[in-house]
Order: C-alpha cells, then sequence, then structure tokens
C-alpha cells in the first residue's frame, strides 16, 4: 500500500510538472538557456544593434537576457551600464556566448576578425551545437560566408547571412537595411523581433547562402562610387570659384538629390570626417565587389575606377584617412589636383 501511493505521488508530481513547463509557468534549464539572445562585436555598428535590442525589449530581461562578448572587454562593460535596468551578461569568449543563447548575431568589422572570432579554439564555431542559431551581420568575401554556414550546419545548427546597409548612425536608431540569405525558418523568427528593432527593412534572397553578401557589394560599391564622384564635383566646384555649400543646396533640389549628399557635403567642406563608415572598410567592400564584378563578366569600369581612388587614398601615409569616415576620400581628391583652392586648402 506504502508503494502504491508513493507511487500515485510520483505520478502526479511528474505529471504537474509536465503541465507547468508546457504551459511556461516553470522553465526548465535548457529552456532557460536557449532564451537568451547573444551578441558577438560591440564595435562601431555592434555597439548600436546591440543597444537597439535592449531599448526595444527584446533582449534584456531576466526570462531573456543579452549575453555579449567583445575583443575589447571594455564595451561591454560600457553597454551594461548604459542600461541599468536592463539584465545585460558578459562573458569571457565568444564561445561562451554562443553556449549560452539560442540565437546570437555576430558584427566584426574585418574579415580576419571574422575569422578569428569564429574558428577560434573558444570562437563561435565552437560553442555551436544541436539547436543553435548564428546570425552573421558582416561584410565578408562570399566565399567566407559559406565556409561559415557549412561549418555551423555540420554541427547541428542554423545560419543566417545578414549583411546590413548603413553605418553608425542608422545601426544607433535601428534604421539598417539586412540582407538575408541561409536559414528560412531562422530569418521568420527573427525578422519580426530581433532585426525589426534594428532595421528598417529586412530582404531575404535565397536558401543558398552567397546572395546576402551579393547585395551588400553591389549597394556598397556604388556608394562608394557616388561619394566619389559627388567628392570631384565639389573640388570641381570649389576650382571654379563656387560655394561649396550652395552647390550641394542645388544637388539636393534635383534629381540627383541622395541623403548622403546631404549629410557627408557639410562635413566634407569642413575636414570632418569622424568616423561612421571607416575609409578602410569601405573600400574593402569596393575590392570585394569589383572582384565579384569580374567574375560574373560585368563590364564595371566606372565603379573599379572609384575602387582605385578609394585604394589610393587608405594607402596614402601622408594623408592617414583609412580610420577615418569614407568621405575622407574628399581629402585625396584636393590632394591630386592642382587648382590654387586645392593648393591652399591642404595649407589649411
Amino acid at each position: 500500500q506504502h508503494k502504491d501511493l508513493i507511487d500515485l505521488l510520483c505520478f502526479r508530481c511528474i505529471a504537474l510538472t509536465t503541465e507547468e513547463l508546457s504551459s511556461g509557468k516553470i522553465q526548465s534549464p535548457t529552456s532557460l538557456k536557449m532564451s537568451a539572445t547573444g551578441f558577438v562585436g560591440l564595435g562601431i555598428m555592434g555597439e548600436g544593434m546591440a543597444a537597439r535590442l535592449l531599448s526595444e525589449g527584446v533582449a534584456g530581461s531576466a526570462e531573456n537576457p543579452l549575453v555579449v562578448w567583445n575583443r575589447t572587454g571594455a564595451k561591454c562593460t560600457a553597454l551594461k551600464e548604459k542600461f541599468p535596468d536592463k539584465e545585460v551578461i558578459i562573458k569571457s569568449t565568444a564561445r561562451e556566448v554562443v553556449e549560452a543563447c539560442g540565437v546570437t548575431y555576430s558584427m566584426l568589422s574585418t574579415p580576419a576578425a571574422s575569422k578569428a572570432v569564429f574558428e577560434g579554439d573558444d570562437g563561435v564555431l565552437a560553442g555551436v551545437g544541436s539547436g543553435k542559431s548564428i546570425v552573421d551581420c558582416a561584410t565578408l568575401a562570399e566565399a567566407d560566408m559559406q565556409r561559415m554556414d557549412a561549418a555551423v550546419r555540420e554541427k547541428g545548427g542554423r545560419f543566417l547571412e545578414a549583411p546590413v546597409s548603413g553605418s553608425k548612425g542608422p545601426a544607433a536608431t535601428g534604421t539598417l537595411i539586412f540582407l538575408c540569405a541561409g536559414s528560412e525558418d531562422l530569418f521568420n523568427e527573427i525578422k519580426d523581433s530581433g532585426l525589426n528593432a534594428m532595421g528598417k527593412a529586412s530582404h531575404f534572397f535565397q536558401t543558398q547562402v552567397g546572395y546576402g553578401t551579393r547585395a551588400k557589394l553591389v549597394v556598397n560599391s556604388l556608394m562608394g562610387t557616388m561619394l566619389a564622384a559627388f567628392g570631384e564635383g565639389l573640388a570641381l566646384s570649389e576650382a571654379v570659384g563656387l560655394d561649396p555649400s550652395k552647390m550641394i543646396e542645388v544637388i539636393g533640389q534635383g534629381a540627383i538629390a541622395t541623403p548622403m549628399f546631404g549629410l557627408k557635403g557639410p562635413k566634407m567642406i569642413a575636414k570632418d570626417h569622424a568616423p561612421n563608415f571607416p575609409l578602410k572598410h569601405a573600400h574593402k567592400d569596393m575590392d570585394l565587389a569589383c572582384g565579384m564584378a569580374k567574375g560574373a563578366g560585368v563590364e564595371y569600369s566606372v565603379m573599379d575606377q572609384a575602387e582605385k581612388v578609394f585604394r589610393a587614398a587608405r594607402e596614402d601615409s601622408d594623408l592617414n584617412v583609412a580610420d577615418e569616415d569614407f568621405s575622407a576620400v574628399f581629402e585625396k581628391i584636393h590632394k591630386d589636383s592642382t587648382s590654387e583652392f586645392s593648393k591652399k586648402r591642404r595649407l589649411e
């Protein structure tokens, strides 16, 4: 009789626990782990993106903390201090972030940084297992994204390629544009939460990884080419005695008006190139785009020439503008110009 009573009590406990777990009243250790959101890389872009996940309530609660790691730990501390009312957990390795989370976003600045953080002994891949999801927002070569996708899927995880169109400002204000490929299920799960908090639009191109990168390289090579042409136009305006501020106004009123010209123009005139999108990163994207065009058999001479202008600016040790905003290509244009205005400007 005692044995029957004990068996009955155990059955009732198991049934109650199962019912409460399924109703969400009690969370298992596994569900607690999988409900956390991870972010790896809190640089110029990642800092603003992670902050949006917190400010928009996508992550940062006790039930769904934001788990972060950055190569420079001070960035993690600064984010935590900026949101004292949010649950932000700092980990010592990228692997620990992935292990603690269901979905981990990654935003690294260069191919070299991405490779090191992804493949390292304590890197992103080391933490991947069944049920883990990686959303990589960097701009890399198509082959790099495909290699990462294959490695994640081989370990039972899901991978979404999600490079962004936008720079520091849009990252901070949640107005990025995500260009995605890979796991469509993962895209559908996060498009109205994480991606919506960090961006104003999200596009899914293909389940085959690489198409997001292709879209991003087309956009950024066009953007760099436009800025180089704009810089030459401003330099010409100054050289022939036209007020550059007035010319920016004129350009902004016509069919060629773009937000970029309106935002960058006044700063270019004032030699203000505080980095929102570093020139070295802009050139990296343009170089990748030119290689993509060559491989695709596309005539790309205009953008190819713009890439050369950015390369020259990046490699000019006297100007030292590689880490400045990509608008600093304007300084290279003036340096290579022989007008009296350019000569005078270089001395100022």
